[in-house]
């Protein structure tokens, strides 16, 4: 570890869902940090925390206790208000079903994340071609994801994850619909994007994933079983 702060900390996270009078604990003083351009992958079986302990990063739940700060802003303590704001500000986010709106084009998907953001139009439209093509989709940036493949509308996803020059980038289970060889392809694009630079964070149950990744979270039952650096 250098001297430089860490892009993302996460610190004595915890979280406990009620079901009925039964407090079920699913983030158990969860800590650590990443540093800038980390590609890294948190495993674990269904149930361990990996999924909640994403959905605090990205400020989409609040934690019971604990604290999560990006770029030295906790982000646990902002309000609800402003929430939005710094998911588009700080957060990519790359989902398992893609979520790409489906009447619009590859294009347009992308664009969209940063109509939100209130950047111009023009330059909109000269990012989103530029990320397009930097994922090898410029021929197809005028399809609507109904004309593409699972790993295609993938790579629009990436993109548009991209498209507010993000922090970190969060990636839920993001093979999980694709074949194995559109796997592999997507694995090395976020592999290169880190190296690029790029904060990558993967939750995936896909070992032949996370071995490509340099960093290894195992969670278990709500808390870190291990931290390693793979390679």
């Amino acid at each position: 570890m250098n001297d430089i702060e860490p892009v993302l900390q996460v610190r004595n996270l915890s979280k406990t869902y009620m079901q009925g009078k039964i407090p079920v604990h699913a983030l158990n003083d969860v800590s650590f940090d990443v540093e800038k351009g980390e590609f890294m992958s948190i495993i674990g079986p269904s149930g361990s925390g990996k999924s909640t302990l994403l959905s605090m990063i990205g400020l989409l739940d609040k934690p019971t206790s604990g604290s999560v700060f990006i770029e030295g802003v906790e982000i646990t303590k902002v309000k609800e208000s402003d929430a939005p704001r710094l998911r588009r500000e700080k957060i990519g986010f790359v989902f398992q079903h893609f979520n790409l709106i489906p009447t619009l084009t590859a294009l347009e998907n992308v664009d969209i994340a940063m109509r939100f953001a209130r950047v111009p139009k023009n330059e909109r439209k000269k990012i989103a071609l530029e990320l397009l093509t930097q994922i090898g989709m410029r021929d197809r940036v005028n399809h609507k994801p109904s004309e593409l493949s699972g790993g295609e509308q993938q790579r629009v996803a990436i993109a548009r994850a991209l498209a507010n020059r993000p922090v970190i980038i969060l990636a839920d289970e993001p093979t999980g619909e694709v074949d194995t060889k559109t796997r592999d392809m997507i694995v090395d694009l976020l592999k290169g994007l880190s190296e690029e630079g790029h904060t990558i964070l993967v939750v995936t149950h896909d070992t032949a994933i996370s071995q490509k990744t340099r960093r290894i979270i195992t969670m278990r039952d709500g808390g870190t079983a291990s931290d390693t650096i793979s390679h």
